[in-house]
């Protein structure tokens, strides 16, 4: 669960092709400090599991079908990304829950200009 509420602004480093998907390579010290693999991460609000971390690096596979329901697949080198870590157990709640698991895909039909 995270409470939506953005951490650290983070860069995207890498893209590599993997089989099933791709590995996205983020750079955020802050998130990488204590980041291990297993972890989840909310980047850009999509629920993805850490893999490696190399220094200042967070290394996360996205599959197929996570590329095909967002936005993923428009990431490249230079893309700022927002990163979250998941709400700890006695955790202040500052936000609201969010789960980052992407249900089905919207449409924009109308814009409202003000």
């Amino acid at each position: 669960m995270f409470t939506g509420l953005i951490e650290e602004v983070g860069r995207v480093s890498r893209i590599q092709p993997s089989t099933g998907g791709m590995t996205l390579w983020v750079q955020a010290p802050q998130v990488a400090a204590d980041s291990r693999p297993g972890d989840s991460i909310a980047v850009n609000g999509v629920c993805l599991t850490v893999e490696e971390v190399v220094g200042e690096r967070v290394g996360f596979h996205v599959g197929t079908e996570t590329r095909q329901r967002t936005t993923a697949d428009t990431w490249r080198p230079g893309t700022p990304v927002n990163l979250e870590r998941p709400l700890a157990v006695g955790q202040r709640l500052g936000g609201h829950f969010v789960q980052g698991h992407v249900d089905c895909v919207g449409h924009l039909q109308q814009r409202m200009h003000r």
